[in-house]
């Protein structure tokens, strides 16, 4: 018995006891109309419900911060979508802009041949094992072009379509060896034609043969699509004689041709669908 009265259990057992006739004590001198059972247990316990109140206020907290957080992920969201269709909108507007360049650039010969019938087109790929430098279109025959028909690019002739599908189609270029175009040399008058050479291709040059010895064509003169063959309506601009040169093989003289666009950097082109002329043959013929 002595053993337990010195326990610590005994003592703790003491100690709560105290606490709980103090708290009876303190509720019968107040003025409160609770039993001193009730106010002593409160008064016991008013700490536990302070903790409690507080763990509670930040547990609301944690809450509302957590509703924040959504929030703040939500707005997020909606800018990155946002961000998204400006860029889109953005693309859109580039490729707009070049269209009205390119219609820019066709215009006036539009307006000085009104019986051309044309089709827009985009350069979507080119082929890189091709050294000529043929690409292809997003145009094809669902958009009225075909085989033979002229490509340019504002005034400038920039090659003839050679394969056609439903939307696409194979352009090659001036510089291609595999394209004869009749042509003349607007100030002199001498007729031949132009076509690629593998020499000159890497000097982005073409020929214009098939002129007399005699010829009396010089550097900065320029060349122009003759009409001949049914191909090329008349009067395209091909491009700009840079020397003239005898052929001591053929005996025969020809002048380099340097186009004036860049075949290279085209991006949109147009395709001539129908024209005065096109697919009749020369009479001589």
């Amino acid at each position: 018995m002595k053993r337990f009265l010195k326990s610590d259990s005994f003592k703790r057992l003491v100690a709560i006891v105290a606490v709980i006739l103090l708290g009876i004590i303190c509720a019968a001198f107040s003025h409160n109309a609770s039993s001193p059972f009730t106010t002593a247990m409160s008064f016991v316990f008013s700490p536990v419900q302070r903790l409690a109140s507080s763990f509670s206020n930040e547990m609301t907290g944690l809450s509302a911060s957590f509703t924040s957080s959504s929030v703040y992920i939500k707005q997020i969201e909606d800018l990155e979508n946002q961000i998204s269709e400006y860029r889109k909108q953005l693309a859109d507007y580039e490729e707009l802009k070049q269209k009205v360049t390119a219609y820019e650039e066709f215009y006036n010969i539009k307006v000085q041949n009104p019986d051309y019938e044309f089709a827009y087109g985009t350069v979507v790929s080119r082929d890189a094992a091709d050294p000529f430098g043929s690409f292809v279109i997003n145009a094809g025959s669902t958009s009225g072009i075909e085989v033979n028909d002229p490509v340019i690019y504002g005034d400038y002739v920039v090659g003839v379509v050679k394969k056609v599908n439903l939307s696409t189609c194979v352009v090659y270029t001036v510089l291609d060896p595999r394209v004869n175009i009749g042509a003349y040399e607007s100030a002199t008058r001498e007729y031949g034609y132009v076509s690629g050479d593998s020499k000159l291709l890497k000097k982005g040059l073409c020929k214009l043969q098939g002129l007399d010895r005699s010829s009396s064509i010089v550097s900065g003169g320029v060349v122009c699509t003759s009409g001949s063959g049914g191909v090329f309506p008349h009067g395209l601009i091909i491009g700009e004689v840079e020397s003239v040169t005898s052929d001591k093989i053929t005996t025969s003289t020809y002048a380099t041709i340097k186009p004036y666009t860049d075949l290279n950097e085209l991006t949109d082109v147009f395709v001539i669908t129908s024209f005065i002329g096109q697919g009749e043959s020369d009479i001589s013929e």
